[in-house]
């Protein structure tokens, strides 16, 4: 899919025009296309992911899985229709247990947590019903070179992290999966937030602190769309 057919008919056109020009394959975007009422499965759900996920989007029925309270500002029970805690080495199953009735699931920033990040992928696949859509989020591998700052820019900033997952490997098991990548980028690097992340470099390096646009200007995500064909 091209970047002119992807749709926000869902969300305000102000907000709809930021999100296409400031991060056009990041996840609010996506979430901006997805069908009226579509029901999403937000894998590491974590940061204040369900109050984010029904900012942009109130109409989804959203299910947040996730491995404890992580950075919820609100009790996430209060907005999401579905929360599931599960211990770690329970993820996978859990995802499996809800069966094929997703029309879509996300993933940002959990993979490189996950113990099983492989059957984590697998799993999310399955979970789709015909037509349905995964957003992946994870650092590139070249974070591990970056520079060390607050807010996480060297992969390593953050202690919780267990590896990079493989971007080619993510993608050949999707492909195996029989799943369409409509997008991907191994560093996403959207024009206006980088440009954004140059004008602010000088403070972001003497602050040793991410400001809005770094991991644009370094590439420190790795994007991918995939679809599930009908």
């Amino acid at each position: 899919m091209s970047l002119a057919e992807v749709t926000d008919h869902h969300v305000p056109a102000l907000q709809a025009a930021k999100l296409a020009l400031f991060n056009p394959r990041g996840r609010n975007r996506f979430l901006a296309q997805l069908p009226r009422k579509a029901r999403v499965l937000d894998v590491g759900c974590g940061n204040d992911s369900p109050r984010s996920f029904k900012a942009i989007r109130p109409d989804l029925y959203y299910v947040g899985l996730d491995v404890g309270d992580c950075r919820q500002p609100i009790d996430p029970r209060s907005v999401a229709d579905e929360y599931v805690i599960v211990e770690p080495d329970d993820f996978r199953d859990a995802i499996n247990r809800f069966g094929q009735r997703f029309d879509a699931a996300v993933s940002a920033h959990n993979l490189e947590h996950c113990d099983d990040p492989e059957g984590v992928v697998e799993a999310m696949a399955g979970a789709l019903v015909p037509g349905g859509k995964l957003f992946f989020a994870f650092p590139s591998l070249a974070s591990k070179t970056f520079p060390k700052r607050a807010g996480c820019l060297n992969f390593y900033d953050d202690p919780t992290h267990n590896d990079v997952p493989d971007f080619a490997a993510v993608c050949r098991q999707l492909i195996a999966r029989g799943l369409e990548i409509e997008y991907r980028a191994e560093r996403y690097r959207p024009p206006a937030k980088f440009a954004l992340g140059l004008g602010v470099e000088p403070i972001s390096a003497l602050k040793r602190r991410v400001m809005p646009g770094t991991w644009a200007l370094y590439g420190f995500e790795s994007i991918i769309w995939a679809r599930k064909p009908l």
